[in-house]
This record gives structure tokens, C-alpha cells and sequence, in this order.
């Protein structure tokens, strides 16, 4: 069984990454395999993308000792293209008859031309075919996520033909869940678990133990449909067919997931206007290109702010205090409908936000946002008339607090809504777009009750 080099709470165990790298920069092949043999491939990968490039290459240099399918299927795609460069195409292609057709693929598709044609071309050649059959397909489909090794049995079998057939195949996947039942045309009818099947007798026909949770999906699908049936539905496998209902492969529970994540992890740093592919591994100048664009955007959208504010020189002239305090109206709402928004871009990915409960969770966040902006309003209120003894500017710091709450409540929910509505990711620009509203409604809300009530 693997062991880890990774300490849950402090990453991976220093003493042994250290002894790797010295072992690799002095070329002992030998001794980093000894040290990496027991290490799972994931801490191995996470190992290749923390060093500094020296240490790569000197660890890739190893090739073998270090690179196996399941490494190299766990390195992240900011790097991947660097590690397959430093490697000879003998341990590319060794890496690569450990993996299925679904790895395969993740692999190759995201793949400069010239990389993709050096990988198709190490691979053996029933797999070469898969996975140019699987890059026909729609990007981000079903077609490119299933994989083509499953287990298939005719609907007249039974138990007892089904484990005979089990146990003499010699080309069955690592991993299965399901023996998938078809009809002579070759269209999924149901599947069976593989627990079902070893408990019961070998009489009992494959057809009568199917699985309620069957379903199939169509090859052309989005793969974030995909992974919202496996999350709804409680999926192990799913069927892929073609637009004729044939069957011609299966998607598993770990390739779901991982969409899954990666959907929720591009929402994360879209929201942070740092772009989809941002990785720690990524070089300043490919920083500076993620997030440079939306820094000018919210340089431009700041200038609205800064508009508003300029309408009322002549009242914060009269009252200084005004200076201080606006500031607190327009970031207390910043982060109210960053909490709004946070909340329904995460139910829009779920689906659990949509337009037949739209109008309830607006009504949810109107009620919110009035009622968080009366306690808040409540403590700034006696704040003002405590610390500048002036009601006025304490009633004009709490309707300010009200209107803005209000906004943010609602901008937090509307905004991504709307963008959706239009077919645009809601992750993607809603932050600046709430942001811009909170602080522009805050500055307008705080001044122009200011000008009414106290000059």
C-alpha cells in the first residue's frame, strides 16, 4: 500500500523531499526510485510542481524512477507540457500503457498539435485509435470524459455466465462497478453492481437484479451536465451512447467528480478575477496576463465611484466627519453582497437556483438585506450621536446602512441571474459588477442624504 511524504497539516515531509532532490541532483536514479516507490502518485506530482525548475528537471532526468502513468495523469496541466518535454519518448510511452482511455485523453486534449502527434504517436495502437476517437467528439463532452474499457454482458445472461465470463477475460478495467446488460443492437438496457452479482445464485437471471439508478447519457453531452446527474442521482458509472442509442463506453464516479471540482474551482477564481487556469506553478509574466485584464476593469469601474464622490465636494467641505465615515457605508456593503453573490453562484452551478425559485430567493435576500441594514443601522446610528453628538449625522449613517444592505442583498443575486439569463458565466464578472453597485449606491445613498439632512 502507498505511503505519503504529505503531512496534513504541514504539506510534504521536508527530510524526505530533501534526500529526493539530493539524490536526483546527484544523478542516483536508483535511490530516488527507492525513496519514491512507496509515495503515491498524487504527493510524486505534487512533488514535481512545488520544486523550483532546476529541481525538475533534475528530478525528470531520473525519468522512469520518478514519471509512471498514474504520475503523469496526476500532474497539473500549468506543467504538463514542460515535464512531457524533458522526458524521453521510451518513458513517455511506458507511462502511458498504464492508463485507461479516459486518462489517455485528459492527457492529450489540452495538448499543443505538435505535443498531441508526439503522444499519439508513443502510444500502442489500439489506444491511439481510442483516443483519436474520443478527441472527435465535442470539447467537454461526454465523448472526451467516458472511457472505452467496460464490462458488457448480453440481457439473456445469467449470474452464473456472467462470473464464467468475469473470470476468463484477460482485458477487464482496473476498476468497475457495473457489468453493463445490452440488447443485440448493442444499447444499454440496465446494469448490475458487481456486489449483486457475487451474492447472488448463479441461476438468477442478470435481468432481474438491474440496478434502479440506471440511466445512460448521450456521448454529445456537456460533461457539467454529466456530473450534475452523477452528484443528483448518486451515481457510481453512467453508459455513454452515441446519437443511434449504441453503447460505446462508460463515465465513472472519479472522472464525474473531478469535473465537479474543477467547475467549483474555476467559479472560485473567476469570482477573484484571477482567470480559470490560474496555478501557483504559473510564471509572473502568465500572472500578470491573468489578472492584469481585470484590474483595469476595475480600475474604470472604480472611476464611477470616484464620479459620485466628486458630486458632493461642496457638503463634505461643510462636514469632515463625512470623509471618515462613508467609507464604512460602502465596504460594509462590498462584503454583504459579496456574501449574496457567494451564495447564489454557487446555487446557479448546483442548480439549485433557478427560475422557477428565483423570485423566492429574491425575496429571501430583500428581507435579508432590510433586516441586516436595520441592526446595522441601529449601531451606527448610537455610534454617530455618541462619538459626534449630532443625531442627525447618526439617522443619516443608518437609512445610508438600510438603502445599501438592500442593494447588495439584491445585486448579489440579480447580477449573477442576469448574466446567466444572457448566457454568460455569472462566475465570471459578477464580483466587479456587485462590487461597483455596492460602493457606488453606498457613496450616493450616504452623501446624498447628508446634503438633505445636514446642509
Amino acid at each position: 500500500m502507498a505511503e505519503t511524504i504529505r503531512n496534513a497539516a504541514e504539506g510534504l515531509d521536508a527530510g524526505l523531499v530533501e534526500a529526493t532532490l539530493d539524490a536526483a541532483r546527484a544523478g542516483d536514479a536508483a535511490r530516488v526510485e527507492a525513496l519514491l516507490d512507496q509515495v503515491h502518485p498524487a504527493d510524486v506530482a505534487d512533488l514535481l510542481e512545488q520544486v523550483s525548475e532546476s529541481d525538475r528537471d533534475a528530478l525528470l532526468a531520473m525519468g522512469s524512477a520518478v514519471i509512471d502513468g498514474e504520475v503523469l495523469s496526476e500532474i497539473s496541466d500549468a506543467i504538463r507540457e514542460d515535464v512531457l518535454d524533458a522526458l524521453t519518448d521510451d518513458v513517455v510511452a511506458d507511462a502511458l500503457r498504464e492508463l485507461d482511455s479516459d486518462d489517455l485523453v485528459d492527457i492529450v486534449e489540452d495538448l499543443e498539435a505538435e505535443d498531441q502527434g508526439r503522444l499519439l504517436g508513443a502510444m500502442d495502437a489500439a489506444d491511439r485509435v481510442a483516443v483519436e476517437q474520443a478527441l472527435a467528439w465535442p470539447e467537454h463532452s461526454a465523448g472526451r470524459l467516458m472511457q472505452r474499457e467496460l464490462v458488457v454482458a448480453p440481457e439473456h445472461w445469467t449470474v452464473g455466465e456472467a462470473i464464467d465470463f468475469l473470470r476468463k477475460s484477460s482485458h477487464l478495467p482496473d476498476q468497475f462497478y457495473h457489468v453493463i446488460l445490452v440488447d443485440p443492437k448493442m444499447s444499454p438496457v440496465g446494469y448490475v453492481t458487481l456486489g449483486r452479482v457475487l451474492s447472488s445464485a448463479r441461476n438468477v437471471a442478470l435481468k432481474a437484479i438491474i440496478e434502479d439508478s440506471f440511466r445512460t447519457v448521450k456521448a454529445t453531452d456537456e460533461e457539467a451536465d454529466v456530473a450534475y446527474i452523477f452528484n443528483q442521482y448518486h451515481l457510481i458509472s453512467c453508459p455513454v451512447v452515441d446519437g443511434s442509442g449504441r453503447l460505446v463506453g462508460v463515465i465513472t464516479i472519479d472522472d464525474a467528480m473531478n469535473v465537479l471540482d474543477e467547475e467549483h474551482e474555476e467559479d472560485m477564481l473567476r469570482l477573484a478575477g484571477v482567470g480559470d487556469e490560474a496555478d501557483v506553478s504559473d510564471g509572473p509574466v502568465e500572472t500578470v496576463k491573468q489578472r492584469l485584464p481585470w484590474l483595469v476593469v476595475n480600475l474604470f469601474t472604480a472611476s464611477l465611484s470616484a464620479l459620485v464622490i466628486s458630486q458632493f465636494q461642496n457638503t463634505i467641505a461643510t462636514l469632515m466627519a463625512l470623509a471618515a465615515l462613508m467609507p464604512i457605508v460602502a465596504s460594509t456593503g462590498g462584503i454583504a453582497g459579496t456574501q449574496s453573490l457567494a451564495v447564489a453562484v454557487r446555487a446557479l452551478a448546483t442548480r439549485d437556483l433557478t427560475r422557477a425559485n428565483a423570485g423566492r430567493v429574491v425575496r429571501r435576500e430583500l428581507l435579508a438585506g432590510l433586516m441586516n441594514g436595520v441592526s446595522l443601522a441601529l449601531i451606527l446610528g448610537v455610534a454617530g450621536v455618541l462619538i459626534f453628538g449630532d443625531w442627525h449625522l447618526g439617522a443619516v449613517l443608518g437609512l445610508a446602512m438600510i438603502v445599501n444592505q438592500i442593494v447588495a442583498a439584491l445585486g448579489g443575486v440579480l447580477v449573477p441571474l442576469t448574466l446567466e439569463r444572457m448566457g454568460l458565466d455569472p462566475a465570471l464578472a459578477s464580483g466587479t459588477f456587485v462590487t461597483t453597485l455596492t460602493d457606488v449606491m453606498g457613496f450616493f445613498a450616504f452623501l446624498g442624504l447628508a446634503t438633505v439632512m445636514l446642509t
